[in-house]
């Protein structure tokens, strides 16, 4: 019979009504998987669009997979049903959260623990769960193996000086969700973040300097910003692997709801998979 695939989720508390809910996904054929932990971006969530495919997807090629909402990602059971989260999120929090994934990992207390090899733990992330993986990476280089960045930020500000100024000026500033048409807030919190942590969050410098294998794919039609950035990534990060798919968007050219894979979906899949598993064999 062919293997299963299984998949369990599980909440982790952080204290202080802050949780990390994620899912598990591992083939059941009786060997350990290396394991994948996947980071979504800014205005993502574990269950937008493609995600829970690339989560199966990966699993299905031989990986333990783990997806997971950022805990002030400002998702609870729907979509940004929690935006006074959201608002106070930081790229402290996100580094927080993954040292707290990590560390449940290496305890066994996620679900299907015994599947799961913890001597090989690869970070995949997507725009600014990109950079957070980088980051996380650079932090702990005996922990991690290697590192998968699509289309990922290289400078950790999302905002322009305009915005910045009007949540310096009000406390909160509004930035609207074309998809949902909510008004989403960010307060100063995550401003002062960055300006207390200059250095720690330099993602282009901590690329240039990882102690392992760094895979980093770009969509050659994303926003003019993420090109932007991963042109630094390219400049300072030269001994990464760097792969360019044509004609593939911020989102590989498949959005939420998911409604199916594409080429450039799929390209980004199977390059991951093969990185993953040739440092695994090296």
């Amino acid at each position: 019979m062919p293997a299963e695939r299984k998949h369990e989720p599980f909440a982790l508390s952080l204290g202080n009504d802050l949780w990390l809910r994620g899912d598990v996904r591992v083939m059941q054929d009786g060997r350990v998987k290396p394991v994948v932990i996947i980071s979504h971006g800014f205005k993502g969530f574990k269950d937008w669009g493609w995600f829970p495919y690339v989560a199966e997807s990966l699993a299905d090629r031989g990986f333990g997979v783990i997806s997971f909402n950022y805990s002030r990602n400002g998702v609870k059971e729907s979509d940004f049903d929690e935006l006074d989260k959201f608002a106070r999120n930081t790229f402290s929090q996100d580094q927080e959260d993954l040292s707290a994934l990590c560390a449940a990992l290496s305890n066994g207390e996620l679900p299907l623990a015994s599947n799961l090899d913890l001597q090989q733990v690869y970070l995949v992330g997507h725009s600014r769960g990109g950079g957070a993986s980088i980051v996380y990476a650079a932090e702990h280089p005996t922990a991690i193996g290697a590192v998968a960045a699509w289309n990922s930020i290289a400078k950790p500000n999302l905002f322009d000086a305009a915005f910045r100024d009007k949540v310096r000026l009000n406390g909160v500033a509004y930035m609207p969700n074309a998809r949902t048409k909510q008004l989403m807030p960010i307060h100063a919190d995550f401003f002062d973040d960055l300006e207390q942590n200059e250095e720690r969050f330099n993602i282009a410098e901590h690329a240039g300097k990882l102690a392992m294998p760094l895979l980093v794919i770009q969509g050659d039609r994303d926003s003019e910003r993420i090109l932007t950035d991963n042109r630094l990534l390219r400049q300072s990060a030269q001994q990464a692997l760097h792969i360019t798919i044509a004609g593939a968007d911020h989102t590989f050219n498949s959005g939420h709801p998911f409604v199916g894979t594409s080429d450039a979906l799929e390209h980004a899949i199977a390059r991951t998979a093969q990185f993953f598993h040739e440092i695994g064999r090296s």
